[in-house]
This record gives structure tokens, sequence and C-alpha cells, in this order.
């Protein structure tokens, strides 16, 4: 039996539920129970964010989070979102997960710390606790990779010792980094004999130094490093089909775990 997910790709939703709503409820009608959204959709973009006063981030988070939990709740799913977190007047980049009944927090590993994107300096995440959250949904093994943590072997490494099924990995991708991004991850998929399943950020920014163009293309990619699904750059939804007869074989096939667990490594 193959579990459905969804992937939203939007742009920053606006503090109206009526859009997610519209969406969740959709895949709910269709047997849909888990949902997953891109950075920076529940809250404004980073560069936005650097100029509103905390009070503002903190109450768009706030207002986001309740609507999470209502259609949740309402409609029996799971989501799965990044989102601003704050605590004691401080910023923490963070992923929920909002079940019907309970909701959950995993804090962002590694961060941007470019000149022009410094997410490192504005956020107050301990980057010294590294965690990669694994769950189980409908027999599969599920984790969550933020955008930038994908780049970072130890949390790869976490995610093939804990044998994960599917990856998920929201994301706010940019500039020319969409071939770079399709290679990154048909690699980790076939390495890791796993599905992925990216879900990129839509929309556009500007400042006086640069342009941010978040160009979708939302993808599966298989245990085998194709790329089974895709999106355009405009605001859709792409259902993925999850076989894990498929994650069974490719391992199989390829016996990379075979090997580490031969030498004793996992």
């Amino acid at each position: 039996m193959n579990t459905k997910i969804a992937a939203l790709q939007l742009q920053t939703l606006p503090m109206s539920e009526a859009k997610l709503d519209y969406y969740i409820r959709i895949c709910a009608k269709n047997g849909i129970n888990l949902i997953v959204l891109g950075e920076y959709v529940l809250n404004s973009f980073f560069k936005e964010l650097e100029n509103l006063p905390l009070l503002t981030i903190k109450e768009q988070s706030k207002h986001k989070l309740t609507i999470l939990k209502k259609l949740a709740k309402t409609y029996g799913v799971t989501i799965i979102a990044p989102i601003v977190l704050c605590k004691k007047d401080a910023l923490y980049k963070v992923t929920i997960r909002v079940t019907p009944t309970v909701t959950f927090f995993y804090e962002q590993n590694f961060l941007i710390n470019y000149k022009h994107w410094n997410e490192e300096r504005f956020f107050a995440n301990n980057s010294k606790n590294i965690q990669v959250p694994i769950f189980n949904h409908e027999g599969l093994r599920i984790s969550v990779i933020c955008g930038f943590d994908a780049h970072f072997d130890i949390l790869w490494q976490q995610v093939q010792k804990r044998k994960a099924d599917i990856v998920l990995v929201p994301s706010v991708s940019t500039f020319e980094s969409f071939d770079r991004w399709n290679e990154l991850l048909k690699t980790r998929a076939f390495l890791n004999n796993i599905y992925i399943l990216r879900i990129n950020r839509i929309g556009d920014f500007k400042d006086k130094t640069y342009s941010w163009y978040f160009y979708g293309s939302s993808a599966l990619y298989s245990p085998n490093g194709a790329i089974e699904a895709y999106l355009g750059d405009n605001e859709e939804v792409l259902i993925c089909d999850i076989d894990l007869n498929t994650v069974k074989e490719a391992a199989k096939a390829w016996g990379f775990r075979r090997q580490l667990v031969k030498k004793k490594i996992f």
C-alpha cells in the first residue's frame, strides 16, 4: 500500500486562513493526511523579517500556528512546516509537526551565515545540538532536514543510521541554484536509497543589492536517484505516492547499508 504526501508550493501566506484551508480540505477529501510546506511560507521571507519589530514577528507566528492546529484537528491531518518561534524575546528557526492532538518543534541545525543573508546572526538556534527528527507515519519512517541542513553529511549519516524511508526537505532556494539542488538531492536519495521530497518556496523579493527569485521546482526523488515528479514555478500542489517496497528493493539491490553493517559502522 502506498502512502500519499502532499507538498504545497506557496509563497508567504496571508494572515487569513482561507488559502491554507482550501488546500488542506482538498487533500483531506482525497485521503492525504500528511502535508508539507516550504520555508518562509508561514512567515515573511528572512530579509523582510530583519526589518520587522519582534512583536510583529511573534504575532505572525502565533497566529499561523493557531491556524495550523485548528486545521490539523478539523481535517485529521498532520502538517509539517518551518516557522519562526519566539521564546523570551529571542527568535528561533524551527520546523513544526502539527498533528490533530499534539505539536512538535525541531530546531534547524545549521543556519546560513553569508554577508547578504545571515540567519546565524539573526536567530538564536543552539548549533551545538545536532538533531534529525524521525517519526512514523502509516508504516513509513519519515525524517525532516530543512533547507540549508541538507548540505551537511552528519545529518544524512543520522538519517541512514536511524533507517529513514523518506526525508522531507522544506527549502527557500533562489538565485542560480536549480541544477545544484537537483544534483545534490538526487545523489543523497541514491546513496541512502530513500525518497526525498523537496518543497521549495515561490515568489520574489528585492532589496537595493539583490533580487531573490524563488523558483519552486518542488520535486520527489526516488531511492534510485531519479526525479519521479516535479512542479514548475507557480502555486501548485505535488501529490506524491511513496512506496515502501521501492525503498526496500533499492536498498537490497545496491547493498550500501549491508556494507556499513558488515564493518560494524551501524
